[in-house]
């Protein structure tokens, strides 16, 4: 739970209600240990997530144990892939094939239930407690809406299949949907955590001839060539120099922003990479309080360079998460070595401790 922006997460117990109409009690089997939890912690996305107290975590997996009111689809026994944008499956968005921006999404602000705005998770003393993502996965149990659940096949392995809660489907998804990566494509991922080690399996799987992984950390591009980059750099600068022998001096089709917390400056140096009709696909995080982007507006007339935001990779949690799960079962999608450590919840704080320090692809909690 964060009691305070900037406070270590405290590891405490809660009262939890039932499931009420349209809801699903789940024990938690694993929850993946993603970047957005930091931005919450560390403020940058204020406005986007309940204050504290709030209950973090959106990369979960885990059994149902109780279903309310309605849910006719799921029972007891099932076991679940929570996706962090729920999928109504009614509203424009989602009717038009863009359930990545569901307007159920819109009471993430809030982080209560979706269909009558209340808490089911309160702190003993009878406080509401918000939750990240509609879901808080840093729970041993947790009551979401049947519009975040997604069912998966019982011998599928749950601590591997919390990370397509968000990082694999978005990292993959920023390639192959927002990028549109095709056969021969020359493709650079700034940021090679979590989301963009997928970004660069998603260009790999799409075809790219040239995947150019660009982080400060050796471990990291060490880590990207496993998942199929062909080249490293440790800056944009570095790539910069390189685009002759790269691409031929053409500059990169698309160019993949994944890193950690995205600012104006930096996404101005990696726009520059980008060759004529290329996307530059912004998928990492910026500050809420950031008002401005240093992008040479010319190039988007003279090179037609196109900027593209991407949400979930552009992805659909109840298509994109089991296709890419039995991609994993198939041995074309690699989801083992995504998983750098392990964690029991009362060492959540050690895992991101980690992660800030470069020290993790992705930590996952694992619950008993």
């Amino acid at each position: 739970m964060l009691r305070e922006v900037g406070q270590p997460w405290s590891v405490e117990e809660i009262e939890l209600d039932p499931p009420k109409r349209g809801e699903v009690l789940v024990k938690l089997a694993a929850s993946g240990m993603c970047h957005s939890d930091e931005h919450a912690y560390d403020g940058h996305i204020a406005g986007l997530v309940p204050g504290p107290p709030m209950i973090g975590g959106h990369e979960g997996s885990g059994v149902v144990q109780e279903v309310g009111e309605g849910v006719d689809w799921l029972e007891p026994g099932d076991h679940v892939i929570f996706g962090f944008i729920p999928a109504c499956g009614r509203c424009p968005s989602c009717a038009s094939g863009h359930s990545n921006l569901c307007d159920q999404a819109a009471t993430f602000t809030e982080g209560t239930q979706i269909l009558d705005g209340t808490s089911r998770h309160h702190t003993l003393d009878g406080q509401d407690v918000g939750l990240m993502c509609l879901l808080g996965t840093f729970a041993e149990h947790t009551v979401v809406n049947e519009a975040s659940v997604i069912k998966i096949d019982k011998d599928w392995p749950l601590d591997k299949a919390c990370l397509l809660g968000c990082g694999v489907v978005t990292g993959w998804g920023s390639a192959v949907y927002t990028g549109e990566v095709g056969p021969g494509d020359y493709v650079a991922v700034v940021g090679c955590g979590g989301i963009g080690s997928n970004a660069i399996q998603g260009a790999k799987m799409a075809g790219a001839r040239v995947v150019a992984a660009i982080d400060p950390v050796e471990f990291k591009r060490e880590k990207a060539m496993e998942f199929g980059a062909t080249h490293t750099f440790a800056s944009i600068e570095e790539a910069q120099a390189a685009l002759e022998d790269v691409t031929w001096g053409r500059g990169f089709d698309q160019v993949i922003m994944t890193m950690g917390t995205g600012d104006g400056d930096t996404l101005g140096q990696a726009f520059n990479l980008g060759g004529k009709r290329s996307k530059i696909v912004v998928t990492n995080l910026h500050s809420t309080s950031e008002g401005t982007m240093a992008i040479p507006g010319i190039m988007l007339t003279m090179f037609e360079k196109q900027l593209r935001g991407s949400l979930f990779g552009g992805a659909n949690i109840r298509k994109d998460i089991p296709q890419l799960f039995e991609l994993y079962l198939q041995g074309q999608l690699n989801l083992d070595d995504l998983v750098t450590k392990t964690y029991t919840l009362d060492q959540v704080n050690e895992g991101y401790e980690a992660m800030r320090n470069g020290e993790n692809i992705r930590g996952v909690i694992l619950f008993d």
